[in-house]
């Protein structure tokens, strides 16, 4: 949701990671129950779900970009097709700056597609 923007139900299936829909469901499910995600309408298609981080959400940022640096850090080798470029870039020179620079762009799409409401 955070780094690649993920939004509706349908988003999530299409994840590389191909978890199953009973399973994703459970998960939003619960990720709603303790107010890590909120599950609102989209603005324009009543139909569609839109799944938002919350700021308690928003709070596991420092925990996601160390997780990715470790990941770089230790399993690139083993997963070469891991992200690469200039957002890999930036987050080795500059954690902090990487995780302000996340949180404020997802935090503008928020304002955004609240705005839109």
């Amino acid at each position: 949701m955070l780094i690649e923007g993920k939004e509706t139900f349908k988003d999530f299936t299409e994840s590389d990671e191909a978890i199953a829909t009973n399973i994703l469901s459970a998960k939003l499910k619960f990720l709603e129950e303790v107010g890590l995600i909120i599950k609102t309408q989209r603005p324009d298609n009543k139909k569609t779900n839109l799944y938002l981080l919350t700021e308690k959400g928003l709070s596991l940022t420092p925990i996601l970009v160390e997780l990715a640096t470790w990941s770089d850090k230790n399993l690139r080798d083993m997963h070469p097709t891991i992200v690469n470029g200039e957002a890999m870039e930036f987050l080795r020179n500059d954690k902090t700056a990487f995780a302000n620079e996340i949180e404020k762009k997802y935090k503008e799409k928020l304002a955004t597609t609240m705005y839109k409401r």
